[in-house]
């Protein structure tokens, strides 16, 4: 084995991080820019001069190799969001925006606690929006993670499409690692598909305006098949024989009620034999149990493709319903009113 120096490991290092702190200067860069101007109209110079001020941020690529979403047990994963506080911010955060959640399940029907429950789980209500600015964080994954680089590299697209639309500086936006913004954390391809301007000012702010948020969280939750119809999520407890013995290895529902029923399973539920299911499951302290999740629950995780995630929002968004209708309760005699 040959010996180096620890000194020149550190030099290695440090030149690595400098070369790529211009991104302009990035092969693939230049390839990007090239389609950009040639597929979307955009200034070879400007692009040029933007991408000068991006760095590789490489916090982002330990960050995304391990999601929390892959590497913790369901018991652990509930700790971060199901917190006594969390929940009752969410009631708080439901009281202040009454009006723009009863909009929004009128027209979209989707129950203010999911609406509320997903922006709690992304961001706090908005108190953590991210602390990376997106170019930084989008060029860094386009052109500094193969893994993915396709994905980011559209995403990167869509982004600088969507500053121009929007007439936002896209060197100043902020957002998470993975480029994504505002109360709901939408990321660029979603915001421009998704987004909408919810109290009628002419913009799309999801950035700072919580009404367009709320629309836009309610709006992305319908386009992908909302029905707003209980049950989302069923618990069957630990595994057994048969058909819940097996999750499901999709996280689209493939199989139906009749299955189960026919696999001696009854969920005690109105819905028709058809209603389409897909079997989950999930580590709890004392070991695995199975759940079932109905089609409400697949559009949850339509947002972020993980049981985890979905099933944090289902909990979250059952708890804040239950606390906001106690304190709905007890206000009156409070004299709070």
């Amino acid at each position: 084995m040959v010996w180096i120096p620890r000194l020149f490991i550190v030099w290695l290092t440090c030149m690595s991080t400098l070369l790529h702190a211009d991104y302009s200067t990035h092969v693939e860069t230049r390839r990007f820019i090239d389609e950009m101007v040639r597929e979307h109209d955009f200034n070879a110079e400007d692009l040029t001069g933007l991408f000068t001020s991006a760095s590789r941020q490489d916090r982002i690529l330990e960050a995304i190799s391990r999601p929390a979403e892959k590497t913790m047990p369901w018991h652990k994963y509930r700790q971060i969001f199901l917190g006594a506080e969390r929940i009752s911010e969410g009631v708080r955060f439901w009281r202040e925006n009454q009006d723009a959640l009863v909009k929004a399940q009128a027209r979209l029907g989707v129950q203010p606690e999911y609406i509320v429950a997903i922006i709690g789980v992304e961001t706090r209500y908005g108190a953590n929006r991210g602390s990376y600015r997106v170019l930084d964080a989008l060029s860094t994954l386009a052109f500094d993670y193969p893994p993915r680089s396709a994905f980011f590299r559209s995403e990167l697209k869509a982004f600088l499409q969507l500053a121009r639309e929007e007439g936002k500086p896209a060197g100043v936006l902020i957002g998470s690692y993975a480029g994504a913004m505002g109360y709901g954390q939408f990321i660029p391809s979603s915001y421009r598909h998704y987004a909408v301007d919810f109290d009628g000012d002419g913009l799309r702010d999801i950035w700072d305006n919580k009404t367009d948020a709320i629309g836009s969280v309610a709006n992305y939750f319908a386009e992908h098949g909302w029905k707003g119809q209980d049950p989302v999520l069923i618990d069957l407890g630990k595994p057994s024989g048969g058909l819940t013995a097996q999750p499901s290895s999709e996280l689209k529902p493939t199989r139906t009620l009749a299955d189960l029923r026919q696999a001696g399973v009854d969920l005690k539920t109105v819905l028709p034999d058809s209603t389409a299911v897909a079997v989950h499951g999930f580590e709890f302290e004392d070991g695995p149990r199975l759940a079932i999740g109905f089609p409400d629950f697949y559009v949850i995780t339509r947002y972020n493709h993980s049981i985890l995630y979905a099933r944090a929002v289902f909990e979250l968004a059952q708890a804040i319903k239950t606390e906001y209708a106690l304190t709905d309760e007890v206000a009156p005699s409070s004299g709070s009113r």
